[in-house]
C-alpha cells in the first residue's frame, strides 16, 4: 500500500507530456492574480528545444489561453517537431499597456524555467493574434516594456492580423466600440499604445500577417513594415485570403500559410530552420 501511494505521489508530481489538446503543465504563475498564468506544451524528449510563446487575442477583455482554435492546431504542428508551445493569458484589463507588461513578465518566468522543460531560453518565438497580435508588436517596437523583466532577447515575432498597429488612425476614424473599451479618449496614450507610432529604432524581426478580407488590416501592416524597414528591421507582410479568424485556424492547418510562416521562422536562428528543415 505504501509503495503504490508512493507511486502515485510522484505521478502527480511528475509533468504528462502533452498531446495538441493537454498542456503538459498547466497554470504556472508569473503574478499574484488568477489571471497571470500560462500553460505549458513539451514534446518528448525536449532537449534544448526553441519556444514558441503564444498571445491569443480577444478584444483585450476576452477568450483564454485555452482556446482550442487558437492553441490545438499549433501545438500539433509544432509539438512533434521538437518545439516546446506556451499559451499566455494575462490581466484583461482593458489597458493594453498594463497587458503588454503582463506579457513581458510571463516571458521572463517562461525563460526562467525553460531548461527545466528541456528548453531554450535563449530561442524564444513570440506569436499572437489579434489583440495578442497588438501587444506582440507594442512589445516588438517598444522594448522598454520589457526593460529589467525578459533578460534575453526573443529571436522575433509574428503578428497574426494585429487589430491595431496604428492606433490614432483607428481612434481618429469612424471605429468599432471595442477600441473605445480598450484605448479610451486620452490621445497621449493611444500613442504610447500604438506600435507604429512607437518605433524608433531596429526591431528584432517581425511577420506581418494581414488579412485581406479586412478592409484595414494590411494598409497598417504595411505602413508599419515601411518604418520599420527604414530603420533596417526585417519585417515582411504577409497578406492571406482568410477572415480574421481564420487567420488563426489557418495556421498549422494551411499547408502555404503555415509554410510561409515557417519560412520566416527558419531565418531567425539555426537551430529552428534545422527542427523546420527536418519535418519535410
Amino acid at each position: 500500500m505504501r509503495r503504490i501511494r508512493i507511486l502515485f505521489m510522484l505521478f502527480l508530481a511528475t509533468p504528462i507530456w502533452a498531446s495538441a489538446a493537454t498542456p503538459s503543465i498547466s497554470d504556472i504563475a508569473y503574478g499574484q492574480d488568477s489571471a497571470q498564468r500560462f500553460d505549458v506544451y513539451i514534446p518528448g524528449n525536449a532537449r534544448n528545444a526553441p519556444v514558441i510563446f503564444m498571445v491569443h487575442g480577444g478584444a483585450w477583455l476576452h477568450v483564454d489561453k485555452t482556446s482550442r482554435d487558437f492553441v490545438a492546431n499549433k501545438a500539433g504542428l509544432w509539438l512533434p517537431t521538437g518545439f516546446i508551445v506556451v499559451s499566455a493569458n494575462y490581466r484583461l484589463s482593458g489597458n493594453p499597456i498594463g497587458e503588454a507588461k503582463d506579457i513581458a513578465r510571463a516571458i521572463g518566468k517562461a525563460e526562467q524555467l525553460a531548461p527545466s522543460w528541456g528548453g531554450d531560453s535563449s530561442r524564444f518565438i513570440l506569436i499572437g493574434h489579434s489583440a495578442g497580435a497588438h501587444l506582440v508588436a507594442l512589445l516588438e517596437a517598444d522594448p522598454s516594456i520589457a526593460d529589467g523583466i525578459v533578460k534575453k532577447p526573443w529571436l522575433g515575432a509574428i503578428s497574426l492580423d494585429s487589430a491595431a498597429l496604428d492606433v490614432p488612425s483607428i481612434m481618429t476614424r469612424r471605429h468599432p466600440r471595442l477600441y473605445d473599451r480598450a484605448f479610451g479618449k486620452d490621445r497621449e496614450f493611444w500613442r504610447k499604445a500604438s506600435p507604429f507610432d512607437e518605433i524608433r529604432e531596429k526591431l528584432r524581426p517581425i511577420l506581418l500577417v494581414c488579412s485581406k478580407k479586412r478592409d484595414d488590416s494590411c494598409l497598417q501592416a504595411h505602413r508599419f513594415s515601411a518604418k520599420a524597414r527604414s530603420l533596417g528591421t526585417d519585417a515582411p507582410v504577409l497578406e492571406v485570403p482568410f477572415t480574421h479568424m481564420g487567420v488563426d485556424r489557418a495556421l498549422g492547418e494551411n499547408r502555404d500559410f503555415t509554410q510561409a510562416v515557417e519560412a520566416f521562422m527558419g531565418r531567425l536562428d539555426d537551430r529552428v530552420k534545422k527542427l523546420l528543415d527536418a519535418k519535410r
